[in-house]
């Protein structure tokens, strides 16, 4: 299990070493219950905290989630597949909570400060669910969040246009601000449910 993931992590051009060595990949067998589906973080870590403009339009800090268990992802409005796959993973397993959704916040940041304003990273991410909330800035002060959490992003040409190839994992973060795992892409809504469930116990 933990050979898969970090292989797969590695094709995603490879986080920073620092996430990589936090990341230990706890099974239902060795990790006791309850289990979660994503990759364990064994000790856990804070969360790098960062300031970037909201979509809501307010600043935009990992730390005023504070309470909540709080879904940390990385992406662009323009992508056609990805994103947008992953974006409706998480609307889908918030609606399988029911109530507990309350305290559950999406976080979705960015790697296309050129396009991705505010308001449009408003209506992108409203039209999936209208609590989650979109970061935007500099490349500069993106780029720092993205060395921070180990998050590739290379932009790529096509034509007259560009697209980018990014990392493509989850942070979940609980409701003290400390990352506790790290799932891949690809993964169900219910396997974030099972997991977000988890966390709001805690």
């Amino acid at each position: 299990m933990r050979s898969k993931l970090i292989g797969r992590l590695n094709s995603l051009r490879r986080p920073a070493a620092a996430v990589l060595a936090w990341l230990v990949i706890a099974t239902a067998a060795g990790a006791g219950a309850p289990a979660l589906k994503a990759g364990v973080f064994d000790p856990p870590r804070q969360a790098p905290d960062f300031s970037l403009a909201s979509s809501t339009g307010h600043e935009l800090k990992i730390s005023d989630y504070r309470g909540k268990v709080v879904l940390l992802a990385f992406g662009f409005t323009s992508c056609t597949e990805v994103c947008p796959t992953t974006l409706n993973t998480f609307a889908v397993a918030r609606r399988k909570l029911g109530a507990a959704a309350a305290d559950v916040q999406v976080v979705y940041i960015t790697v296309d400060p050129h396009r991705d304003v505010p308001a449009r990273l408003a209506k992108y991410l409203g039209s999936f669910d209208p609590t989650f909330v979109g970061g935007t800035g500099t490349e500069d002060q993106l780029s720092a969040v993205r060395r921070n959490y180990g998050i590739s992003a290379e932009k790529k040409t096509i034509g007259n246009d560009y697209t980018y190839a990014h990392s493509s994992f989850t942070y979940l973060i609980d409701r003290t601000g400390r990352i506790r795992a790290l799932m891949p892409y690809g993964h169900s809504p219910d396997d974030y449910a099972n997991d977000l469930t988890i966390l709001l116990k805690e």
